[in-house]
């Protein structure tokens, strides 16, 4: 059926007295409701607190509808919630993607205590010539303000009175602002005008219910994670050291001789394909530099064999040889791909560097007085680098598996709430990369944009929130606790940083945020103490 989606629905849904939420310790998150930064039609964006960022990227379960003005017909109907006249007549189905779908009978001495009560107050608002506030026949009342206005006030009078009590049989189990009212609001409005009742339906999701593929299978976890083989603290410290040395070094112009290692070169590069009978084919632009400067000493890092085909090349020299792409190539269309390159040295440098020794110590690293300071100096570093890089791929490879042995219906409200998340992170950092003009950003925030990523990263989305839901069920289940000094901190820091930033916030949002950022750390620290790991180099 189709949902209701008059003005009004979503006004009055914002202002419903109750608040039905998942506050289980699996409502879990990482994304903070700071400063409103993007906003286009129905998505909001906000931005990561830094200090806080971690592998595990967990987002709400909550949904908030944005306010919209209230329809022509509306009118200040009273309190939200009061005694009815009558019982309401409620049934409850069970949906999929754990939702629950409430159909909800309204008898007529519910819809004529509505109806009074916006006769009553139409009377006190209209202004008709000739007659006195409240001393208006209700039948003159109807004409002047129009049937269908006075009709579309009464049936949403039900709703707002009715909606609340309906909600009563899945109070403590609704996920927040999820409510969807199923039924066509003609319908409703026909319905009420030829039987003086009214029936509808309403859609809520509800917590959804995390299964364990074993039961209890977290609790024996075994993982491999894989480490590349480049996170060497030792060989990246040195690498570094080498880098920073090179930096102080002078460029010279060689006039005598070809390229030889050590050397620096300005180089044009061109590619083609080449076939089985050594014919030349296409063009290959993602080969293609103009001006490109070539570090011999990082020839390594390029094409295999590219380095070697070059040794000797002189300024002013052209050089074409051919070379295959390997089949570990990134680029997958040119793997196994053979090719003609044609090179053309435009500049050719040597280096002339100062003696590596004490006195470079403090060029080297500021505050240094010995380069064997600086040795161990940048070696601690890339050990701390080396450390969180291990760190953060055996928080993934925890996850991954973790999300290999639940099984959860997941909520509409859910996968749309954290669909938008991820893609407004991605529109902050293409925003952040290249400004964006507002033309651009509207296209890519339209609900068109948003509905095509939600459905091109369906499976992603997915992932994410199986790892969310499974790691608050952990912290439930081993009753884990979060300590709550290290809460007011981490609070503390995240409102000096809005406050720095001049943003927005609400500390109490900030807080429930915060909470649920610790959890999760809380959760991937009892992992990595009761799951057996081993480590291999890729």
């Amino acid at each position: 059926m189709e949902l209701f989606t008059s003005n009004f629905s979503s006004t009055l849904l914002n202002h419903l007295p109750w608040r039905p939420s998942l506050s289980s310790p699996s409502s879990i998150s990482a994304s903070f409701s700071k400063t409103h930064l993007l906003q286009s039609n129905n998505l909001r964006f906000f931005p990561p607190p830094f200090h806080l960022l971690h592998p595990l990227q967990i987002s709400t379960t909550s949904r908030r509808f944005a306010a919209s003005p209230s329809s022509p017909s509306s009118v200040d109907l009273g309190p939200k919630i009061d005694k009815l006249p009558a019982d309401l007549e409620i049934s409850e189905t069970e949906e999929p993607n754990s939702s629950v779908r409430l159909s909800v009978g309204v008898p007529p001495a519910v819809c004529e205590d509505c109806h009074r009560r916006v006769i009553a107050e139409f009377m006190k608002q209209a202004k008709i010539p000739g007659f006195r506030p409240g001393k208006v026949p209700e039948s003159i009342l109807v004409s002047y303000v129009g049937k269908d206005h006075v009709q579309k006030a009464i049936v949403e009078s039900i709703l707002k009175r009715t909606l609340p009590h309906a909600m009563s049989s899945v109070a403590g189990r609704a996920l927040k602002d999820s409510v969807r009212i199923a039924s066509k609001f003609s319908d409703l409005e026909h319905t009420f005008s030829s039987q003086g009742s009214l029936r509808y339906d309403i859609i809520v999701d509800v917590a959804p219910e995390v299964r364990w593929v074993p039961e209890n299978g977290y609790k024996n976890l075994k993982v491999v994670v894989e480490i590349d083989n480049e996170i060497d603290a030792q060989k990246t410290s040195e690498e570094e050291l080498k880098r920073r040395h090179k930096s102080l070094g002078t460029l010279r112009i060689v006039t005598d001789r070809g390229l030889q290692m050590g050397d620096v070169a300005v180089i044009d590069i061109s590619a083609i394909t080449m076939g089985q009978d050594e014919s030349g084919g296409q063009k290959i632009p993602s080969a293609e530099s103009k001006g490109y400067r070539f570090d011999t000493e990082d020839g390594d890092k390029l094409l295999p064999g590219f380095l070697d085909s070059l040794i000797g090349i002189q300024r002013g020299e052209t050089k074409s040889f051919p070379l295959v792409f390997p089949e570990s190539w990134n680029q997958e269309d040119l793997r196994g791909v053979h090719a003609q390159f044609t090179v053309e040295c435009k500049e050719l440098f040597y280096r002339e560097l100062p003696e590596l020794d004490d006195s470079l110590a403090d060029k080297l690293l500021p505050g240094s007085t010995t380069l064997e300071q600086v040795k161990e100096a940048l070696l601690q570093r890339c050990l701390e680098v080396e450390q969180t890089a291990k760190d953060q791929a055996t928080d993934n490879a925890l996850l991954d598996q973790l999300c290999k042995m639940v099984e959860v219906d997941i909520p509409i409200s859910i996968f749309e709430e954290q669909g938008r998340q991820l893609y407004g992170a991605k529109l902050l950092q293409i925003q952040a990369n290249m400004k964006l003009n507002e033309q651009q950003l509207a296209t890519l925030s339209s609900p068109k944009a948003v509905k095509e990523y939600l459905e091109n990263q369906r499976d992603n989305i997915t992932h994410v929130i199986k790892q969310n839901l499974a790691v608050g069920d952990i912290f439930k289940r081993e009753n884990l606790q979060v300590d709550t000094e290290e809460l007011l901190k981490e609070v503390e820091n995240s409102v000096a940083e809005f406050k720095r930033s001049k943003q927005e916030y609400d500390e109490d949002r900030v807080q429930e945020q915060v909470q649920d950022i610790l959890e999760g750390a809380k959760v991937l620290e009892w992992l990595r103490e009761h799951a057996e790991i081993k480590y291999m180099t890729r």
